[in-house]
């Protein structure tokens, strides 16, 4: 069992740090039935989850199952600072009525994946707020100015004279201080994570904890397109609030490489598991698009239910597999002869006319079922079925 569960907490891990302490918290765990504590911390800066998020959740999870006590951290207190991992500018303070309701869907969407009932949520404001001024400063005194400059994200913007706020210098203080007063004994986060990570490995020596919690980073997901990382900026993500069509569709959409990235990073099934598909594909006796729905079925059930993720898989199957129109299209009206890249603007099924005129010139844009190419082609009194790719459909009646 802890050679089993010692894979398990090591799969798709791109560092750890400290892995015999991981292993002798396990260990303590199988033989003596001693619980442990797992620190991750979140910055309610959006109030929505995408899979890329999810990453450090299913990793949670999964010690979840070997004796972690989940310290769910809610970064209330340094959301107001924002953390400055990876920025090339100080962020924007978010409003405390933001947190709020950030917070509310943080925690709806994460407990699709943690078990509530070994999960306890803390917010650390509940000990930041009483550090008070003498506190901050004997925070502040545990590290140099020079030692904060070798983080690159700093240390670039500093060589190029980007204005960097000394609150920013606290934001990693902040968040070490806070596996000094969970008394954490693992910390996850993302790679982009690992200077502020470490931070709290240093503080609790500072602080004579009498132990350092072990440390370990996952890789940051990549998107759709298999190249960016997952991110709703570059439209590249699944969104763990998508409606269930959307959500299998674009985890049908991915590459079949992708794929086993996902499988390794989302899936609940065992590694064993996943090498007997792996094999299957090799050997033929499985065909990778089977292998994909079983995942796409998996992830959907995740974050609706069982028969939803069977209705999306049907109608997937229905529309792309028969070339037929979905059963639930949305409907939109206008008033007199419309221009196509306008009505397909119009429809939300593009972001732009001029997005709309290279589709129609590319050959992904439909009327009825049938492939138009005349850009400046204008729909007169009828109605229409208006298709952009595989997945976008709108309805569009034209009085």
């Amino acid at each position: 069992m802890l050679q089993e569960a010692l894979r398990e907490v090591q799969r798709g891990c791109a560092e750890i740090i400290d892995i015999d302490r991981i292993e002798n918290l396990l260990k303590a765990y199988f033989d003596e039935g001693k619980t442990f504590t797992l620190k991750a911390g979140f910055d309610p800066t959006a109030p929505d989850l995408h899979l890329g998020h999810t990453v450090l959740l299913q990793k949670m999870a999964t010690f979840q199952k070997y004796g972690a006590r989940i310290q769910f951290l809610i970064g209330d207190f340094t959301a107001a600072i924002g953390d400055p991992s990876g920025k090339s500018a100080t962020r924007k303070v978010l409003s405390n009525e933001d947190i709020k309701k950030n917070i509310i869907s943080y925690t709806t969407q994460a407990f699709k994946i943690l078990d509530e009932s070994k999960t306890d949520i803390v917010y650390n404001s509940s000990w930041l707020n009483s550090l008070g001024t003498v506190g901050l400063i004997e925070l502040a005194s545990t590290l140099t100015v020079a030692r904060m400059l070798e983080r690159d994200d700093f240390s670039k913007r500093y060589e190029s004279n980007t204005p960097i706020a000394v609150s920013e210098f606290l934001y990693p203080l902040l968040q070490g201080y806070d596996s000094v007063h969970l008394k954490s004994d693992i910390e996850v986060g993302g790679t982009d994570q690992k200077f502020n990570l470490l931070m709290g490995r240093q503080l609790q020596k500072v602080y004579d904890l009498k132990k350092q919690q072990a440390v370990l980073m996952m890789p940051i997901l990549e998107g759709l397109d298999g190249v960016q990382k997952m991110s709703k900026s570059l439209n590249n993500y699944i969104g763990v609030t998508d409606e269930p069509n959307d959500m299998y569709g674009k985890i049908l959409s991915i590459s079949d490489e992708l794929m086993w990235r996902f499988y390794e990073l989302l899936s609940t099934k065992t590694l064993d598991e996943i090498e007997a598909l792996k094999a299957g594909v090799t050997d033929g006796s499985l065909h990778p698009k089977s292998v994909k729905e079983e995942l796409a079925l998996e992830i959907t059930t995740r974050y609706h239910t069982y028969e939803m993720a069977v209705e999306a898989k049907e109608e997937f199957q229905k529309v792309h597999s028969q070339s037929q129109i979905p059963t639930e299209i949305e409907e939109f009206s206008a008033e007199g002869e419309i221009w196509i890249a306008k009505a397909l603007v119009d429809c939300n099924l593009e972001p732009s006319t001029s997005q709309a005129r290279r589709d129609i010139k590319q050959g992904a844009v439909k009327i009825n079922q049938e492939k138009i190419s005349d850009i400046e082609l204008q729909l007169i009194k009828g109605e229409y079925v208006l298709q952009v790719g595989k997945r976008k459909f709108a309805k569009l009646k034209v009085n």
